[in-house]
């Protein structure tokens, strides 16, 4: 066989087929800024008129004549948040004027792995999702409907990707919806309502009402109603001699009429009954008494509504119309003044007004400025409830919300739980190497067990493939604004560069490669079949492929230069690794990328792990730090090499040179060569030790005989 043409012809087909998988790389869809303008003018073909970028947060308004259509954001202006690549993904982001979502659009990413792999239209897919959603809504990538939360479909083979994304157009939306009124900021603490107790009851005369605080005032002097006005246009309307400035202008008594205590001494046992009687679950009465200036205006009777008073408690302004009131015309509690005024209005349930909570009774003072001007000024008092009276439930401190790292964890602790425990057992099988080596049958069958769990699981459903890529990542990370958020949203893929980290530290690059790489795995498992189906197997002679080693290490150092420059172009050419193609997409791409995995594969059958022998580039990176592993725990003895070749011709991977010595940085820790180690019908030293052995038995019985 002339090996010279067989190295030829395999370095002309690596060659070739490298190039062929890179162009077609570019030509994916490239992310070049995109000019928002025209995608907020397609969400609204009726827009007459759309504002300048402006505001905090910087916000477009868009109007048809002068109706308000909806409003338009980029993320990177309000919430701009690293991806996988290091960069934010700035998205377009346009809303109604009641917060729902009309549309979302990508306007500049740097994503490798949408860069090159995952088409366009899958991306568009994900993101036409929120179409239909509110930004009330708490949405997350994945999961099922629970505690809230709206789920919304992932992208295979770009988890962190999306799961940024979506944390950015959730934060986005947010301050965006916050700063336009559309939504209120939410207190972390919820307080249920409270209840009245209407059991409670004690007599009680007004005296002791007013001094209890169960009844409230709001007294004004005509000094301090003009004080209010000073400065604006209403200044010198109706105002009032100076040695009158003094006297009364408004005095205003109010309290919850509900409340037995309060409501039986006013207006005694039968009218508080019949006010009552009628009140629904939420529904509350609010009493007024007063004199001076009027409370109840003249509006209710020309549209049913007092526009005079109005009723605060927390965000809610409650305002009364002419259904709501009843007149009242005696108090029955034991010295009671006189009022001009007195009334009893009613909360409706859908204002959720707490019995239990402060409130204020506002009082609007208007000036006439002209026929049809008017100014208004407002005066408050406070109510505050005994706590006597109300049964009030102790306030509920929700959890606080998982961050999206949480939340991604918290996803997959099923996953993370058995790749941890698939680990362990990895490391018990290093622990426990040699005892395990001396029964063959056994560690083969283990062995390859676990291959094909790294295949199915950790390859093929969890996407848990390292890849070169990583590396660049991390160097970039590092030498910039570095956080672990960025490479803690994939558990699995940290998962196992923490497990790659430990055992480059402890053996080398060789248990990574050679137990938890799925593509390895897979070609190892495949070669193993078809050595058992009799496919001839190919070697190259050892100089042969001692330099083919090389190619990988060049290959490393290309892509490390062109990452320098561009992540996403490092990330292009980074398809020499078939990786992508092979778990994340499952061969759901373009033909050449299909095909160059394919032919990876192929060229595997006739000899075992071609690619990882001497084109992966992430072999050559993890085998940088080789040198610096702390075990060497694969026996040697000082007959391998010369005269015994036996573990070197039997090693599948050629990493054992004919002297003997084991290349670390090529080792693949398959653990054949100590299964030799240990085989004394198979290892000539020992044979040789157990042949003396047995004649020195034979010598001795002979003697005994003797």
């Amino acid at each position: 066989m002339n090996y010279s043409a067989i190295q030829k012809t395999l370095i002309q087909l690596i060659v070739l087929i490298f190039i062929c998988a890179s162009f077609p790389a570019q030509a994916l869809f490239v992310s070049p800024p995109k000019d928002p303008i025209p995608l907020i003018q397609a969400t609204f073909p009726e827009l007459t008129q759309l504002s300048e970028k402006k505001g905090e947060p910087l916000l477009w308004t868009v109007y048809k004549n002068s109706e308000i259509l909806g409003y338009a954001f980029e993320t990177n202006d309000i919430a701009k948040i690293p991806a996988y690549s290091g960069e934010p993904v700035n998205m377009l982001v346009v809303i109604d004027p009641a917060g729902k979502y009309l549309s979302a659009s990508v306007l500049e990413h740097h994503e490798p792995i949408i860069l090159a792999g995952i088409p366009e239209q899958k991306l568009w897919r994900f993101i036409g999702q929120y179409t239909g959603l509110s930004v009330a809504d708490r949405i997350k990538v994945g999961g099922k409907i629970n505690q809230g939360y709206v789920p919304i479909d992932g992208l295979s083979g770009a988890t962190v990707t999306v799961m940024v994304m979506n944390s950015a157009i959730t934060k986005a939306a947010h301050q965006a919806a916050l700063s336009l009124g559309i939504i209120k900021e939410q207190s972390g603490i919820i307080q249920p309502l409270s209840t009245i107790k209407k059991d409670l009851f004690e007599k009680k005369t007004w005296a002791e009402l007013t001094g209890d605080g169960s009844i409230r005032k709001l007294y004004l002097t005509n000094q301090a109603v003009q004080n209010a006005f000073v400065g604006t246009e209403a200044e010198d309307v109706d105002n009032v001699p100076a040695a009158e400035n003094e006297q009364m202008f408004a005095e205003i008594y109010y309290a919850n009429a509900d409340i037995p205590t309060i409501g039986k001494n006013l207006f005694g046992e039968p009218d508080y009954h019949w006010l009552t009687a009628d009140l629904q679950e939420g529904e509350h009465l609010i009493a007024v008494f007063g004199n001076g200036y009027s409370f109840k205006g003249s509006g209710y009777v020309r549209g049913g509504i007092f526009d005079r008073i109005q009723i605060h408690q927390n965000s809610n302004e409650i305002t009364f119309r002419d259904l709501e009131h009843n007149r009242i015309s005696d108090l029955y509690t034991a010295g009671t003044p006189k009022f001009k005024e007195m009334s009893v209005f009613k909360v409706a349930a859908h204002h959720e007004f707490d019995p239990g909570a402060d409130w204020q009774l506002e009082l609007l003072v208007r000036r006439q400025t002209g026929p049809v001007d008017s100014l208004f000024n407002s005066f408050k008092g406070t109510y505050q409830v005994l706590e006597k009276y109300v049964d009030t439930p102790a306030p509920i401190y929700p959890e606080p919300e998982l961050t999206l790292t949480e939340q991604v964890w918290l996803e997959h602790q099923v996953k993370v739980i058995v790749l941890i425990t698939l680990i362990v057992v990895l490391l018990l099988i290093l622990f426990f190497q040699d005892i395990l080596v001396r029964h063959p049958t056994f560690m083969h069958n283990l062995r390859h067990v676990f291959l094909g769990v790294t295949v199915i699981f950790i390859g093929w459903s969890w996407g848990g493939q390292l890849s070169v890529v990583n590396v660049f990542t991390f160097l970039q990370a590092f030498m910039s604004d570095f956080s672990w958020d960025l490479f803690l949203l994939d558990p699995i893929i940290f998962i196992l560069w923490c497990a790659a980290a430990a055992t480059i530290l402890l053996w080398g690059r060789a248990v990574y490669c050679g137990w938890l790489c799925p593509f390895g795995a897979l070609q190892e498992l495949l070669n193993t079949f078809a050595r058992y189906i009799k496919i001839p197997q190919i070697e190259l002679p050892w100089a042969v492929h001692e330099r083919l080693w090389a190619i990988k290490y060049l290959i490393l150092l290309v892509l490390f230069g062109i990452s320098l420059e561009s992540l996403a172009l490092a990330e292009q050419f980074a398809e020499v690794e078939p990786f992508k193609t092979t778990f994340l997409l499952k061969f759901d791409r373009e033909w050449p990328f299909i095909a160059w995995a394919l032919l990876l594969l192929t060229l595997n059958l006739f000899n075992r792990k071609t690619f990882c022998r001497y084109l992966c580039p992430l072999g050559a990176a993890l085998s940088v730090s080789n040198s610096a592993r702390i075990f060497d725990w694969l026996k040697r003895r000082p007959e391998c090499g010369s005269p015994c070749k036996i573990c070197a011709t039997e090693c599948e991977i050629q990493a054992i040179a004919p002297d003997g010595v084991i290349n670390m940085r090529e080792c693949h820790y398959c653990l054949d060569c100590q299964i030799t180690y240990y085989n004394e019908d198979k290892c000539p030293p020992l044979k040789k030790l157990a042949y003396k052995r047995g004649k020195n038995s034979a010598a001795e019985i002979a003697i005994k005989e003797v």
